[in-house]
C-alpha cells in the first residue's frame, strides 16, 4: 500500500503571518492556474470537525517571483470552484450532502 504524503504549502500573509495547508489539487484554465488549499491545524494533534473550508487562489508569476492572489472576479471563482468540485469528488470519492 502506497504511503500517502501530503503537500504542504507555507504562506505568509500581508501581516507577516505564516498559515499552513495541504494543497489539494491545482488545474490550469484558459484564464490562469489555480491551487486548491485545506487549512492545516496549528496542532497537528488536533482533532478537525470536518468544517475547514476548501481554499481557492490564483497562481501568479510577477517577474519570476510566485505569489498566490485571491481571486477576485466571482464569475471566475464561480468557474474555477466547480472544476475543483468535480475533480476532488472523483478524487475522494465523495459526494455532495444536500442540506
Amino acid at each position: 500500500m502506497e504511503e500517502y504524503t501530503p503537500d504542504i504549502v507555507s504562506i505568509v500573509d500581508e501581516e507577516g503571518k505564516e498559515h499552513v495547508f495541504e494543497e489539494l489539487d491545482r488545474i490550469e484554465t484558459d484564464n490562469g492556474k489555480y491551487v486548491a488549499l485545506l487549512p492545516l491545524p496549528e496542532n497537528p494533534n488536533a482533532i478537525t470537525e470536518g468544517d475547514d473550508e476548501l481554499i481557492i487562489l490564483k497562481v501568479e508569476d510577477t517577474n519570476g517571483e510566485i505569489y498566490l492572489a485571491p481571486i477576485e472576479d466571482d464569475n471566475e471563482f464561480n468557474e474555477v470552484g466547480q472544476i475543483f468540485e468535480e475533480r476532488l469528488a472523483e478524487m475522494f470519492d465523495f459526494e455532495e450532502t444536500e442540506e
